[in-house]
């Protein structure tokens, strides 16, 4: 049982939820930033030794309600190295369910390259297409698995992020409740997470105001609009307040407090999956000081924005905390050499292209 099907029985019957991820996540405190911070970790790159990160939290919910309806095969979306197609393809793998991945192009990276190697062992079908083509191409790939199972498959949206999806961070806001009266850290006065579809931005922002948490979250924004805007997150805050309240009442009324979440804009930089100067060397500081491996475009964004508060003195006397929503380092067997050339011959490009400038060294 769930830590949020214990605190709110209703809702065991109402969202079935696999047990993917390994919870509570450990929390640590480093002493690597200036500024007169106390800065701790949640170490969500743990939750999984299959694919951790934050996508497994979101993944036992949508792949509960999958499983729960007997579905065989599921569909999701993403950039051409999405941790999350990844992360889908994996986990649905382990549970014997078939996942097409419908993946646009993005700018390419080592971990672009990582991710379709182990999205191909994982035996995904990788669909990639021209993002005006993705909805076109989930039509095809919904009616094939429909025809093949006798089943509509299950979708599930980019990054995760539905309702359903937020579930995952309305009951890890819980979790860090329950570390914060055990005394592993002071109660946060903020929290620093990367904003890519909103889903995990929002469903902590959710779950703190549930849990009496008066934490701020700095949603630090990786991706553009719709992905992640203000109009967004308040819909999404919304609907997943409403999906948790229909099903037990006794769950408590919030609202989403623009004193208490922040979309930080600042660190973008000009594209999606482009890295930035500042998150590029966030990268090196996570791995030098920190113990942790980052990546470029969500997690070494998200540290930049605490990192630039913290040398700024923007939080002096405060206890901050940088929520690692990246998996761990990879594991396994390198690769052969010339495996990519299994992929379709649009995603053989990302080996036969060189990778961003910045993600060279």
């Amino acid at each position: 049982m769930t830590l949020l099907h214990r605190l709110y029985p209703a809702l065991e019957k109402a969202f079935p939820c696999l047990p993917l991820a390994d919870l509570p996540t450990p929390v640590t405190e480093t002493g690597a930033f200036a500024g007169g911070a106390r800065v701790f970790i949640k170490h969500d790159e743990v939750t999984s030794p299959l694919y951790g990160g934050n996508k497994a939290r979101k993944l036992g919910w949508l792949l509960g309600a999958a499983a729960a309806r007997g579905a065989r095969a599921v569909i999701t979306f993403g950039g051409a190295g999405s941790n999350h197609a990844l992360a889908a393809a994996v986990h649905a793998a382990a549970l014997g369910m078939r996942c097409t991945s419908i993946l646009g192009p993005q700018h390419n990276a080592h971990a672009v390259r990582r991710n379709l190697l182990r999205a191909l062992a994982a035996g995904a079908r990788l669909r990639p297409c021209a993002w005006r083509d993705v909805s076109g191409e989930a039509a095809r790939c919904f009616w094939e698995d429909t025809d093949r199972d006798g089943l509509m498959p299950t979708v599930i949206p980019p990054g995760g992020s539905s309702p359903v999806g937020a579930l995952g961070f309305v009951e890890a806001a819980f979790e860090l409740r329950e570390q914060v009266r055990a005394g592993l850290l002071p109660e946060p006065d903020v929290l620093y997470v990367p904003s890519g579809t909103m889903g995990t931005c929002v469903g902590l922002a959710l779950g703190l105001a549930a849990a009496g948490l008066k934490t701020r979250v700095e949603a630090v924004r990786v991706t553009t609009a719709p992905y992640t805007s203000p109009e967004h997150a308040a819909a999404l805050f919304v609907r997943t307040l409403r999906l948790l309240r229909e099903a037990c009442p006794a769950f408590p009324e919030c609202v989403l407090d623009g004193n208490r979440f922040r979309i930080r804009d600042a660190f973008f930089g000009a594209e999606y999956a482009l890295y930035t100067p500042e998150s590029a060397e966030m990268v090196r500081f996570a791995r030098d000081r920190m113990g942790i491996s980052l990546e470029g475009t969500y997690t070494g964004k998200a540290l930049a924005a605490l990192h630039a508060d913290a040398a700024a003195g923007r939080l002096r006397g405060q206890t901050a905390l940088f929520w690692n929503t990246y998996n761990g380092p990879p594991s396994g067997p390198e690769s052969a050499a010339g495996e990519y050339r299994r992929l379709p011959a649009l995603l053989q490009a990302y080996f036969e292209q060189p990778v961003q400038p910045l993600d060279r060294v």
